[in-house]
């Protein structure tokens, strides 16, 4: 790697020094001079030009790489051997100076995770037990420190307010500049910064682990990876250069013409072709960084462009997940005592149903909770505690049946009122006996209508809903949001059975969910998409992360990668098409080799151009 880059540097000053040898060696010539002179000065350009090619070719034949430095080291070498100065000088400057091009282009599609990684804290402001602070350097921070960020300041660690309140631009990790108030009991993450305000918070994740940290990794290994495209350009260039030499010595060897076959050589380096996709793929992957949609590589760009079916989790996904307690029935004396319990099992879970149980309890002033002896999550159906030697269950009615607990005719009228109402129904029992029902309500978001709709003009051709909730609710959600296809009463292993038999189908599905229980879907599905704000098993799972949960991102994802998949493919067509017509114009007679590397050196401008339109792509 660093012979790479000492190699790359040194390119860059050789492309600089033979540029300026042929500059002076025309001038000379024109003004005049002795040709023996111009000669003498673009053989010293060829001479230091062919080096660092001829170096790099070498390079490449110790891992069995027959490149295309390869073919344009023998070109050149052969250029003077016939004596074309001009034509070896001109090679080798266009061909150094279209690598130079290529680095400084991809260099200028990765700005967006330079930008993110110059935006990452450095210090941290940490708290002693006496109240006073030390300044450390972030990796030096520890789980459970409290940190102080004042106005101004970046957070330095992922963590919970536990004092103080403040605004905070999150930017940097949902790609959204809005200020979000922060108040004790939030979650911050590093690399926000606070507006106005001082907080306090506990460090829960330090270092590499933080949100932050996990996203420029996560871009990074992203534009590094290889889409089908690219991989297909790997193949062909592994039989295309050896191809090409093969022709060329053919061809001299038939016409006894070494100058053709030496310009054959030129000609047929595909270099348009090796930089476009990578540089489709990367510009396009950093544009979607920049505005909180994080794709997971240039394989995850090629099949979201060929989505056709797009299946969708309900809460947290369509709807905003904000959900509140709209109903509350007891079935026991213990009205209090039950809803601590309820709390404290509760609030081992992110689900939104489970944040909506706990806050109403904290507004009636429940804080004193039992501790719980053992806690599982049953997919799908709910969560099951053991507490005070008590077995509690909380979750669907259809859990408390497969329990084998009976269910009152006026609890079945109750279920029955609270999902017609259009509430997530959540009921609790102690034992075998249930002993409360509460109905949550949700809203859909805002702007999911209208984004589904978009998605539907973009050509996504099936939207379907799957919910683990009742039918009314799903009804009523459904047709909120413009959806014609949907499933409730769903389990797990039963959304999954839907996403194989859309599959086998022949459709091509995405799955867009947030919940613990959405990751096996997730993970069949041809792309899965995560929201940010869901669980870190759904994001490790998925293909794309939108990092403000919003649908508008789903849109901006599905137009960025269809644009990026086209861009992949116009450049593509450049390269081939370029090298094509310089090989027919050299049979006709029309093309010679430094005109010739002339064209391809356009060629790798336009293909670089285009796919640089990507990095200013912006959905309308």
């Amino acid at each position: 790697m660093k012979f790479q880059r000492w190699l790359q540097s040194v390119k860059n000053q050789i492309a600089l020094t033979v540029g300026g040898l042929i500059a002076v060696a025309y001038g000379w010539y024109w003004f005049g001079g002795a040709v023996i002179v111009m000669q003498g000065l673009l053989l010293v350009a060829s001479m230091m030009g062919v080096a660092p090619i001829l170096m790099q070719a070498y390079q490449a034949l110790k891992v069995k790489v027959v490149s295309i430095d390869l073919l344009v080291t023998i070109a050149v070498l052969g250029a003077l051997i016939i004596g074309e100065f001009n034509e070896s000088a001109i090679v080798t400057f266009l061909f150094l100076f279209g690598s130079y091009l290529e680095q400084r282009t991809l260099k200028k599609t990765r700005e967006s995770i330079r930008a993110l990684s110059e935006m990452a804290p450095q210090t941290a402001q940490v708290l002693a037990a006496d109240g006073t602070t030390t300044t450390v350097g972030v990796d030096d921070v520890e789980i459970d420190d409290q940190v102080l960020v004042k106005a101004g300041a970046q957070v330095p660690v992922d963590g919970q307010v536990v004092q103080g309140s403040a605004y905070v631009n999150e930017a940097s990790i949902t790609g959204e500049a809005q200020l979000v108030k922060k108040i004790v009991g939030d979650a911050v993450y590093s690399g926000a910064i606070v507006d106005n305000g001082t907080l306090t918070v506990t460090a829960t994740q330090v270092g590499d682990d933080t949100t932050f940290a996990q996203i420029i990794e996560l871009v990074e290994e992203a534009q590094d990876s290889k889409s089908p495209a690219e991989k297909f350009i790997d193949r062909f260039a592994t039989y295309y250069t050896p191809a090409v030499l093969v022709l060329a010595l053919a061809i001299g060897l038939i016409t006894r013409d070494f100058k053709l076959a030496i310009t054959i050589l030129v000609l047929g380096c595909p270099g348009a072709l090796v930089i476009g996709a990578p540089v489709s793929i990367v510009a396009g992957i950093g544009n979607g960084a920049k505005h909180g949609v994080l794709i997971k590589g240039g394989e995850v760009v090629n099949a979201m462009a060929g989505i056709d079916t797009m299946v969708f989790d309900k809460t947290g996904t369509l709807t905003k997940g904000d959900t509140a307690v709209a109903h509350v029935q007891f079935y026991t004396a213990a009205e209090q005592a039950t809803l601590a319990v309820t709390t404290a099992v509760e609030a081992q879970s992110d689900h939104p149903l489970a944040t909506a149980i706990v806050q109403y309890a904290r507004e009636r002033g429940v804080t004193d909770l039992p501790t719980i002896e053992r806690i599982e999550t049953l997919k799908g159906l709910g969560v099951q505690a053991e507490v005070a030697g008590q077995t509690i269950r909380i979750g669907r009615a259809k859990m408390m049946t497969e329990a084998g607990i009976r269910l009152t005719g006026a609890q079945i009228a109750a279920i029955t009122a609270s999902q017609t109402a259009g509430q997530s129904t959540v009921l609790v029992a102690v034992d075998q006996q249930v002993v409360l029902l509460i109905g949550i309500a949700d809203t859909v978001k805002p702007e999911a209508k209208a984004a589904l709709t978009r998605l539907k003009k973009a050509g996504v051709k099936h939207l379907v809903m799957l919910t683990g909730d009742n039918d009314q609710t799903a009804a009523a959600i459904a047709k909120a949001v413009g959806i014609t296809e949907y499933h409730a009463n769903l389990l797990p292993a039963e959304k999954v059975e839907f996403i194989k038999t859309y599959q086998a189908n022949g459709q091509k599905v995405a799955f867009i969910g947030d919940g613990i229980n959405d990751s096996p879907s997730l993970a069949l599905a041809d792309i899965g998409i995560a929201m940010g704000s869901g669980t870190d098993v759904a994001i490790e799972t998925s293909d794309i992360v939108l990092m403000q949960s919003t649908l508008s991102e789903l849109v901006y994802a599905d137009y960025l990668t269809k644009a990026t998949a086209r861009n992949t493919v116009q450049n593509i067509v450049i390269a081939v098409g370029t090298v094509g017509l310089l090989l027919l114009g050299l049979m006709l007679g029309w093309v010679q080799m430094a005109s010739g590397m002339f064209v391809h050196e356009i060629s790798i401008l336009v293909v670089i151009f285009n796919a640089m339109r990507l990095i200013r792509f912006k959905v309308r």
